[in-house]
C-alpha cells in the first residue's frame, strides 16, 4: 500500500511538472482521440464525408466509381484530388456508361457535380443517368439479372483448378451502403434526385458564342475556359482544400466528356503534326495541379483512338493519375471468336497511382473482360490463356 501510494504521489507531482512546463513552453505533444486539437478535428470531419471513406493502403480519402468492380481494381476507389481518364470505345458505346455512374453516384450521395460537354448539354446528360439500386430492391434485381442471362450451353470448359478459384469482381451489394452503389441501366433515374441535387454546367457552344472576337478553331481558347470554370466552382463553393471550411465539407465531383476530340476544337485527332499539340497536355497538368488541393475528384473520356500523334497519348497517360481504356468487340475479328462470346469487350487497368507509397499492387488487374447485361455492366476475371483439359 505505501508503495501504492508513493507511485501515486510521484504520478501526481510528475503530473503537476508537465502542466507546469506545457504552461510556461510549447510542446510537441498532441492529444489523441475526439478532444483532439483542431487540426485533429478538421481530419476526422474530412473522413467523415459522406460517399467517401479512407484507404486502407495508404489512407488517402476515397470516392466510388459508381462501380463496385471497378472500385476493387483501383484499391478501393477513386482517390480525393486524382484523374481518371477513360480511353473511349471505338464506337464510343461503353465508355459513356462509365462516365454515367460516376456522375449518378455523385447525386445519390450528395456529392456536387460540374459537368463539361462539347457535345451534349449537361441537362440531358444528368436525365439520362441510370437509376440506383437501393436496400432490399438491390439483391432482388441483381438476382434476376443474373438468373437470366445464365449461358444456354451445357457443355462448361474444363479448367485447371486454381483459376475456378479466382474471386468474382461483382460482389453482392450491401445493404444501406454508404459507398459504392449499383445501378440499373433498362432505367432513368429518379426526377426528384436530380432537383435535389446541385450540379453545375458547362456546355461549350454556349460558352463560345457568348464570346466576342474569337478567331477561328481557336485551340487554346476551350480548355482556357474550362479550366477557369472549374477553378471558379472550387474557390467560390469552398471546394478548395487549402482553406478550412466553415460549413460542412463536401465533394465536388466533375465529368468532362469527350475531351481532345475535334468537338473542342482540338486538332490532334485529325493530324499528326498538328501546330497546337501541347494544348491538351497543359490543360491536363494544370487541371491536376488545380485537383490536388481541392476536395474534387475528375472522370475524363478521352477518344485516344482517334489521336494520330502516339506521342501525345503518352503524354496524356504520364498526366493523369488512373487510366482504364475500354476495348469493344464491336466491328472486330473478336466478335466472332468464340473466346469471346461471353462478353462484349476487354478492359485494361493502364495506370494506377501511387500514393503516398513506393509501389503499388497490380496482381488483379489483368485478364479483364466487361459484359452489358440487360440492367448491369458487370467486370469479370476472363483468362485468355486458359485451355480446355
Amino acid at each position: 500500500m505505501a508503495a501504492a501510494a508513493t507511485c501515486s504521489t510521484g504520478t501526481r507531482s510528475t503530473g503537476s511538472v508537465v502542466a507546469a512546463a506545457s504552461r510556461n513552453s510549447v510542446t510537441s505533444f498532441q492529444r489523441r482521440g475526439p478532444r483532439a486539437s483542431g487540426t485533429d478535428s478538421g481530419c476526422s470531419r474530412l473522413v467523415s464525408i459522406a460517399g467517401t471513406r479512407p484507404s486502407v493502403r495508404n489512407g488517402q480519402l476515397l470516392v466510388s466509381t459508381g462501380l463496385p468492380a471497378l472500385d476493387q481494381l483501383l484499391g478501393g476507389g477513386l482517390a480525393v484530388g486524382t484523374v481518371l481518364l477513360i480511353e473511349e470505345d471505338k464506337y464510343n458505346i461503353y465508355s459513356p456508361l462509365l462516365f454515367k455512374y460516376f456522375l449518378a453516384e455523385g447525386i445519390v450521395t450528395g456529392h456536387t457535380l460540374l459537368v463539361a460537354s462539347a457535345k451534349e448539354d449537361p441537362a440531358d446528360i444528368l436525365q439520362e443517368l441510370p437509376a440506383p439500386l437501393l436496400d432490399d430492391n438491390c439483391k432482388k434485381e441483381c438476382d434476376e439479372d443474373i438468373y437470366n442471362h445464365k449461358t444456354e450451353s451445357n457443355i462448361k470448359m474444363k479448367i485447371a483448378w486454381r483459376y475456378q478459384l479466382l474471386p468474382k469482381m461483382e460482389a453482392r451489394p450491401v445493404s444501406s451502403s454508404r459507398f459504392g452503389h449499383y445501378y440499373d441501366v433498362s432505367k432513368r433515374i429518379p426526377q426528384e434526385l436530380i432537383e435535389a441535387s446541385k450540379w453545375h454546367g458547362f456546355f461549350l457552344p454556349e460558352k463560345i458564342s457568348s464570346t466576342l472576337n474569337l478567331e477561328p478553331c481557336s485551340l487554346s481558347h476551350s480548355y482556357i475556359k474550362l479550366l477557369q470554370f472549374i477553378q471558379n466552382i472550387i474557390y467560390e463553393e469552398g471546394f478548395d482544400g487549402s482553406n478550412p471550411q466553415k460549413k460542412q465539407k463536401n465533394i465536388l465531383r466533375i465529368g468532362i466528356q469527350n475531351l481532345g476530340s475535334p468537338l473542342w476544337g482540338d486538332d490532334i485527332c485529325w493530324t499528326e503534326n498538328c501546330d497546337s499539340n501541347h494544348s491538351l497536355t497543359k490543360f491536363l497538368y494544370m487541371l491536376r495541379g488545380l485537383l490536388r488541393s481541392s476536395l474534387s475528384a475528375c472522370i475524363i473520356t478521352v477518344p485516344t483512338h482517334l489521336i494520330q500523334n502516339k506521342a501525345i497519348i503518352a503524354r496524356v497517360t504520364n498526366l493523369s493519375d488512373t487510366v482504364v481504356g475500354l476495348e469493344s468487340f464491336i466491328g472486330s475479328e473478336k466478335e466472332t471468336n468464340p473466346l469471346y462470346k461471353d462478353y462484349h469487350g476487354l478492359i485494361h487497368i493502364r495506370q494506377i497511382p501511387q500514393l503516398n507509397n513506393l509501389i503499388y499492387d497490380v496482381s488483379d488487374v489483368k485478364d479483364l473482360a466487361f459484359k452489358l447485361k440487360r440492367k448491369l455492366f458487370t467486370i469479370e476475371h476472363w483468362g485468355l490463356h486458359i485451355r480446355p483439359i
